[in-house]
């Protein structure tokens, strides 16, 4: 893997093939993408940033809000000549990736939604966007070992991959984190939806307790004209990692489907 920073951005490329471009949720950075990184690389190439504010990356002011984080990605994605890249966002990757396309029409082949919301404001009820804004807030004032302690049981069923994800998030930006827990708070994405004009994939665990697939993940597919939602059985909101090899497959399979047309349309 070839690790590059791209105006101040932080971006791990692997492999060869269609571009991918991996999007990490809050308190995560490009080390969250590991099994993609060592296991689709003979399938695409694959560029997985750490967003503003997490891993290797500075500071975004923190009145950055989705737009500006789109506009960085654009800025990195035109940087390392992408062509037509499918943008795979978890959580909060997956609302970056919608205001992504909405910015940038025409440069995402294909979209996939992980574990995602059509930003907190856009899938929660207020009173459970509040919630969470206000804990994050406080939080980002915390100890590492703190605030592990508290988003760890709501991120993983088992315990496989709770040391990675322990190290990862112990790394977290105060900043950084305040940062993107205001944009996922403000973010109403809901009217972007049925503009979408690319194929759009939808994974979720089957015990997500963050954001379930019959509640979010169905509302946020519902309005896309070309969506599949994808449950994958045993795995919470980090469905990525605890089951890499259906997450994995799932994408391929996507990328097949979305070249099939392609070639039909053609």
């Amino acid at each position: 893997m070839d690790y590059v920073v791209v105006n101040g951005v932080a971006v791990e490329v692997a492999g060869a093939g269609p571009p991918l471009v991996l999007l990490h949720g809050i308190l995560q950075d490009s080390r969250s993408w590991r099994p993609q990184l060592e296991e689709l690389r003979d399938d695409f190439t694959i560029v997985a940033w750490d967003a503003p504010g997490c891993g290797q990356s500075a500071d975004p002011p923190e009145t950055w809000r989705f737009a500006e984080y789109a506009d960085c990605l654009s800025a990195v994605i035109a940087a390392l000549e992408l062509d037509h890249p499918i943008v795979a966002g978890l959580s909060w990757g997956g609302a970056l990736a919608i205001e992504f396309h909405r910015r940038n029409p025409g440069v995402a082949s294909g979209l996939v939604l992980a574990s995602a919301y059509a930003g907190w404001a856009g899938s929660l009820p207020p009173e459970v966007c509040a919630e969470r804004l206000e804990s994050c807030l406080a939080q980002s004032e915390m100890a590492p070992t703190d605030v592990v302690s508290a988003w760890l049981p709501g991120l993983l069923t088992t315990d496989t991959s709770a040391d990675e994800v322990t190290a990862m998030m112990s790394d977290f930006h105060p900043s950084g984190f305040r940062t993107m827990a205001h944009a996922m708070a403000e973010a109403d994405l809901r009217p972007v939806l049925p503009t979408i004009d690319v194929p759009v994939l939808l994974l979720y665990g089957a015990a997500d307790k963050r954001a379930p697939a019959e509640t979010v993940g169905a509302a946020l597919g519902a309005p896309i004209r070309d969506s599949r939602l994808v449950v994958i059985p045993g795995t919470g909101h980090l469905c990525n990692l605890e089951q890499p090899e259906r997450f994995n497959d799932a994408i391929r399979n996507f990328k097949s489907e979305e070249l099939a047309k392609r070639v039909a349309v053609d």
